[in-house]
């Protein structure tokens, strides 16, 4: 059966939706240093922003995946475009760190909460043969969104200082985010979802089934490890004397990664087996990791290109984005293979809950680790052992799934 041709309207919709959100958040990278030095804030203290964020927006998509399943997709993502606008415009008028908790952490948190969730959930319903490359292709738009808008927001630092900068983050937020998010359609297959003729399980059915519990394992333990470098690769390079405009480009190249996974992997696994692929992502994603373990050693050389350490921090990016963006990609795909349209957006909404206290924690800890050794590696071991479990968990998914499939 082939896709309708308003699929592909809202696959766009979706990714430049993303690509918003995403950006705005991952930002904060550009922001850490002014954030610290404007408050004389700690490590941890300045990583609990960007920690608390992620804790709202994934704790609130299962709300969010419910209003949407309501009202429609349309109508929820818009309001959320509006939250981020208001959370960033009130950030840059903030004077202490509490404000900024409160209007960049829980602001910025609850508005990308109505809009990730619904739009990724969005998506599915439209399509039965191309679902994965669907998948990919819509979530590309995070990592887009994180190879322009930190840079962006770099250079509007640079030539506004930080708050000026916010303003003009909500103005864009505004434009592109709501254009974006008004053309998410709900699919003709999800429109009745509340009534029984809908294919699939309910919430209450999901959770009553051990896959579920599985992915929601594997998504617990992936989240801290999925995070942490988003708030702390940018400050470790600047540890080892890495300018400025390559430390925040690490993110950039995190996001090229991740393009690159989304649209690799999730064409792929439509033929490898998506719960086999996610396995295989989430162990490549603890090894990545490595990568950053080695270069504070090799910064130590005299000579050469890992003279500073950048090309393995930079080799680390690109593969942690490959894999983080493979991840990312094939969950929500593998949520409706599993559970169907009728409450998909719930369910994958309350699975994101799992990575919610990870997203939270993981900056957090990782910075009170560093604050207190004056090292990572700590925080990088953690990782390759919290990516192994996840992988085994992911692991068990695809056994289950090929048993329920005989």
């Amino acid at each position: 059966m082939k896709e309708p041709p308003y699929a592909w309207v809202v696959v766009w919709g979706t990714f430049f939706s993303l690509a918003v959100i995403f950006g705005v958040s991952y930002s904060f990278a550009a922001l850490f240093e002014s954030f610290s030095a404007e408050f004389a804030a700690r490590r941890a203290d300045v990583a609990m922003v960007f920690g608390l964020s992620g804790l709202i927006y994934f704790l609130f998509g299962a709300g969010a995946g419910m209003l949407a399943d309501r009202f429609g997709p349309r109508v929820v993502c818009c309001a959320g475009m509006l939250c981020i606008a208001a959370g960033l415009l009130a950030t840059s008028f903030a004077q202490s760190m509490a404000m900024v908790y409160l209007a960049y952490g829980a602001g910025v948190g609850i508005g990308i909460a109505l809009v990730y969730t619904p739009s990724i959930a969005c998506v599915q319903p439209w399509f039965t043969h191309r679902r994965g490359l669907a998948a990919g292709l819509a979530s590309a738009g995070i990592g887009a969104g994180t190879v322009v808008v930190p840079l962006l927001a770099a250079s509007a630092i640079a030539a506004l200082e930080w708050r000026g900068a916010l303003r003009v983050m909500a103005l864009g937020v505004l434009v592109v985010g709501l254009a974006a998010t008004f053309s998410l359609k709900r699919a003709p297959s999800a429109s009745n979802a509340s009534k029984a003729g809908v294919p699939g399980a309910t919430l209450r059915e999901a959770l009553h089934t051990p896959r579920f519990w599985w992915m929601y394992l594997a998504t617990v333990a992936a989240g801290p490890v999925m995070f942490i470098p988003f708030a702390h690769a940018s400050a470790a390079a600047r540890d080892l004397g890495i300018t400025e405009s390559r430390a925040v480009g690490l993110v950039g190249l995190i996001g090229i990664g991740s393009v690159i996974g989304r649209f690799a992997i999730g064409a792929l696994a439509d033929k490898l087996g998506r719960t086999f692929t996610l396995a295989l992502m989430q162990g490549s994603m603890g090894a990545s990791f490595l990568l950053w373990q080695s270069a504070g050693t090799l910064s130590g050389l005299s000579s050469g290109p890992f003279a500073d350490g950048y090309l393995p921090l930079a080799i680390f990016a690109l593969w942690f984005g490959l894999s983080y963006g493979g991840i990312v990609s094939l969950m929500p795909a593998i949520c409706m293979d599993m559970f169907g349209a009728r409450a998909v957006s719930s369910i994958i909404g309350t699975l994101y809950t799992g990575a919610a206290l990870g997203n939270l924690l993981g900056p957090v800890i990782a910075g009170a680790v560093f604050d207190r050794t004056h090292s990572y590696a700590p925080v990088i071991w953690g990782c390759v052992a919290l990516a192994g479990v996840a992988a085994l968990a992911s692991a068990r998914v695809a056994r289950l799934s090929r048993a329920a499939a005989y």
